[in-house]
C-alpha cells in the first residue's frame, strides 16, 4: 500500500475511528444495520473512542493515506487485541496483518510475554486464523453481535 502513514492515534482521531467502525457494522453485527447491537455501537462510537484514547491502558495506532483513515489497531492492557478495523475498500490488501504485527511487536517490546487474546467478530474469524490466532472457546451471540474468543501465542 503506497503513501501509507502509520502513527500512534490521538484523541483527535476519535471521530474518524468511530466513523470507520460504523461503516463496518454489516461485518460486525448480526443485523447489517446494527439492530439489537445498541450496546456494542455505544462501546465503539466516537464518544467511546475518545474515552479509550484518553486511557493509559489502551495503545492505538492508525493507518492513513493522506487524511483518509484506512485502519486502526488497539491493544488493551498490553495483552488484548481490542480493535483491528480496516476500511472495506482495502480489505484483503495486507493492512490488517501489518497493523496487527505493529501492535503485537509494540506490546512485546513493552513486556508482553507472547500471548494475546481477541474477541473476533464472527465474520472476522478467518482473518484472525490467518494471523495465527486459534479459537479459545465457542462463538457467543449476545447483544446483537457474535464474539469468537481467540488466543495468539508466540511460536516457540
Amino acid at each position: 500500500m503506497d503513501n501509507l502513514t502509520i502513527r500512534p492515534a490521538t484523541v483527535a482521531d476519535a471521530p474518524a475511528i468511530g466513523s470507520l467502525v460504523m461503516d463496518l457494522l454489516p461485518y460486525l453485527t448480526v443485523h447489517p444495520q446494527g439492530l439489537g447491537a445498541e450496546k456494542f455501537i455505544a462501546n465503539v462510537g466516537i464518544d467511546a473512542q475518545r474515552r479509550y484514547l484518553g486511557q493509559d491502558s489502551f495503545r492505538y495506532h492508525v493507518a492513513l493515506r493522506g487524511d483518509e483513515l484506512l485502519g486502526v489497531v488497539a491493544v488493551r492492557d498490553n495483552t488484548h487485541l481490542f480493535h483491528l478495523f480496516i476500511k472495506e475498500a482495502v480489505h484483503g490488501k495486507g493492512l490488517g496483518r501489518r497493523l496487527w504485527e505493529l501492535a503485537r511487536d509494540d506490546a512485546m517490546a513493552r513486556g508482553n510475554p507472547g500471548s494475546f487474546t481477541v474477541n473476533s467478530a464472527g465474520r472476522a474469524t478467518g482473518l484472525y486464523l490467518r494471523l495465527g490466532f486459534v479459537p479459545a472457546g465457542e462463538p457467543i451471540e449476545h447483544d446483537g453481535i457474535v464474539d469468537v474468543p481467540m488466543r495468539w501465542m508466540q511460536p516457540k
